[in-house]
């Protein structure tokens, strides 16, 4: 059996009021798992080490030779620690596999999850130059040199001074990396690409982003430049809720920016700039979102690396912009930049590229050394940590044996699933505390909604009345012609008399009504957080009163057409209200919503989103519909095409569904939405 190893390693902090306390981890995953079970974080990522951070004193920081030890330091700790591992390189080791098995084991060191910075250190070359590839670093603008491997630089090592190999080849010959002393290893291979540096971080927060602002500024001058990025952070803030998506109230004005932080501006910038940057500077965002929501997939194919080969040309074109007016006359050397030219080839060679990620090292950070250091009493802490990581190792192998001898109960073994054929309400109770989605252990299935399990009491039972309480006059005629609607899939072949018979019976229901303020979303969704099974769960919400301050009715997608593929098969409605009843001893779970209409029949070609529009009748009048929720498939996250003016100060997003005449379909909400919006 080939077990590929997967390494990975960052310094991270768990202190800054108490002196910058750092620790630098090292993290060991196989090959073997699919992707799906570490992107969980399942423990399918473990810490093995801790590397030493060596310190001195301020005379010492840039002397060469305190530099070369922490080097040599460095890859000789990650030597020593997987030398337990090498003579099983060579000659197959009897294993028992997890299935109970025993097989004759061959280890190989496959794979490195890194950033930037720690691949410097751990390939040996020079700041600014590739660890991939032998491009020079004033030469990076999306050419590639030629691939460096072990045995290049070995050879160029025994033929060229150390001057030369700096200079030429940006290799530090003071550096010999850990792999040399593995065999078939060669760390320019193992390099895993890393979306949320290269990409989310990189590329785009500390470059676009950027580039972004300051072209405003640049162009409008400081002062116009300025009221227009305050307009801007007012437009992110007033961007919707969705499940998930995390807001930005002030804008972008705060300091610490994390990997999610940028995730989720990632999903909403591109509107709230549409207006203000030429068409080149939004097609270059749109066209760097696309490439990265492609790779980002959990599983990929000849069409998807087509896909992210156009996206990355349409880039490349559309940066030039930036250089054209001048924000980057110098060009785009830049390695993270550089780096995005490698990923068709980094994918064919170590598969999806979510699966090694940082991101998956820096969510281990939280469980592996930032809680353990919380619990322990801050003294020499580190040996606490190492005591607390094994014990809740020790812990979870317990549980599982546990489960599997039957000393404890199977519902023990994963959080508690939500199979498909459950026909009721989903327990409330979690959500009512602001949990907006998470990962589910269910099988797979491609979508289901369900009402809460809690109806809520202070509504009027009947119909009349109900649409009368909630504003809502037109609901008994709406639920009548769904009804009618649904009897008539039952049985379509009617007589006349039979159908004013059963329009006169309808005509009388009217109630009794159960009303609810939310609905939970059950669906595949893989290359998200996910669980094993790649199930995602989230809550849709219609209720008078969020959390004490606003009303919140969220949008949904809702199939018309299961023949015609994306959006051309959904329109987007917004719920006003969940509720159900019971109908010739038939629970009917149903939803009234407000429906949109797309605009055009293609997505916008500036910005890559389908528009919609509320959808209205002759007399002016918001289409509405009453839908049954087998029709709903999940949540959608709508974002107003904000137009050429200013937004007041004092703009709160709670209004922002209501006010605007046209809006932006978002496919960045998420991976799945972006999946299935197009």
């Amino acid at each position: 059996m080939y077990c590929g190893i997967i390494l990975g390693s960052d310094k991270t902090t768990v202190s800054v009021a108490t002196g910058q306390v750092e620790y630098h981890p090292l993290y060991l995953s196989i090959g073997n798992p699919h992707n799906a079970v570490r992107h969980a974080h399942r423990n399918a990522v473990t810490p093995i080490a801790f590397l030493a951070i060596p310190k001195a004193e301020r005379k010492y920081d840039n002397d060469p030779a305190f530099r070369k030890f922490k080097r040599q330091l460095y890859h000789c700790s990650i030597s020593a620690i997987l030398q337990s591992l090498k003579a099983g390189m060579t000659n197959p080791v009897i294993r028992r596999c997890p299935d109970g098995h025993y097989r004759r084991v061959i280890y190989v060191l496959a794979a490195y999850i890194a950033d930037y910075p720690e691949q410097v250190l751990l390939a040996g070359i020079v700041q600014n130059w590739c660890p991939k590839c032998t491009a020079l670093p004033e030469d990076l603008d999306g050419s590639e040199g030629g691939r460096r491997t072990r045995a290049l630089d070995n050879l160029l090592c025994s033929t060229l001074a150390s001057e030369e190999l700096w200079d030429e080849y940006g290799i530090d010959d003071d550096v010999v990396p850990f792999t040399n002393d593995f065999p078939r290893a060669d760390i320019h291979e193992m390099l895993s690409p890393d979306l949320l540096h290269q990409i989310v971080k990189g590329a785009f927060k500390d470059h676009l982003v950027s580039w972004t602002c300051s072209y405003i500024l640049s162009i409008h001058g400081e002062a116009r430049g300025n009221e227009i990025l305050d307009d801007i952070d007012r437009r992110i803030a007033a961007t919707p809720h969705f499940p998930g998506l995390r807001r930005f109230p002030q804008g972008r004005r705060f300091n610490q920016w994390t990997g999610d932080d940028s995730k989720a501006l990632m999903k909403v910038f591109i509107p709230a700039i549409a207006e203000y940057v030429p068409v080149q500077i939004t097609q270059c965002l749109s066209a760097l979102l696309d490439f990265c929501y492609v790779v980002r997939c959990s599983e990929l194919g000849e069409r998807d690396i087509a896909e992210a080969e156009a996206a990355l040309h349409k880039f490349h074109t559309n940066r030039e912009a930036f250089r054209d007016s001048g924000i980057r006359p110098t060009g785009f050397s830049l390695p993270r930049q550089h780096s995005l030219t490698h990923y068709l080839y980094m994918v064919q060679e170590f598969g999806a590229p979510n699966g090694l990620c940082s991101s998956i090292t820096e969510s281990r950070h939280i469980t592996a050394v930032k809680r353990p250091w919380r619990r322990s009493n801050r003294y020499e802490a580190l040996g606490q940590i190492l005591l607390t990581i094994q014990r809740l190792d020790k812990l979870a192998g317990a549980r599982v044996e546990f489960v599997d001898r039957g000393m404890l109960p199977s519902s023990h073994a994963v959080p508690a699933a939500v199979p498909r054929h459950t026909t009721h309400h989903i327990n409330e109770g979690r959500d009512e505390h602001g949990l907006e989605q998470e990962a589910v252990d269910s099988d797979k299935v491609d979508g289901a909604l369900e009402l809460a399990r809690r109806a809520q009491r202070r509504y009027p039972q009947q119909l009349n009345t109900l649409a009368l309480h909630i504003g809502q006059p037109r609901l008994p005629a709406l639920v009548r012609d769904f009804l009618f609607h649904q009897l008539d899939q039952v049985n379509p072949a009617l007589s006349d008399d039979e159908i004013m018979t059963r329009t006169e019976q309808l005509s009388r229901f009217n109630g009794p009504i159960s009303v609810f303020h939310s609905a939970c979303a059950t669906f595949y969704a893989p290359s998200d957080v996910s669980g094993i099974h790649g199930m995602h769960r989230e809550w849709i919400r219609s209720t008078p009163s969020w959390r004490k301050k606003h009303r919140r009715h969220d949008c949904m997608f809702i199939v018309v057409d299961q023949s015609q593929p994306g959006m051309r098969g959904m329109v987007v409605g917004r719920v006003k209200l969940f509720f159900s009843f019971v109908y010739n001893d038939i629970t009917y779970p149903c939803a009234l919503v407000d429906r949109f209409a797309r605009v055009g029949r293609i997505p916008d070609p500036v910005t890559g989103l389908w528009k919609v529009r509320p959808d209205r009748d002759r007399s002016g009048r918001q289409v509405q519909s009453v839908e049954h929720l087998d029709t709903i498939y999940r949540s959608a996250h709508l974002i107003p095409v904000f137009g050429d003016g200013f937004l007041p100060p004092d703009f709160h997003f709670s209004y922002s569904l209501d006010v605007f005449d046209t809006y932006y379909v978002n496919k960045y909400a998420d991976h799945h939405a972006n999946e299935i919006v197009f």
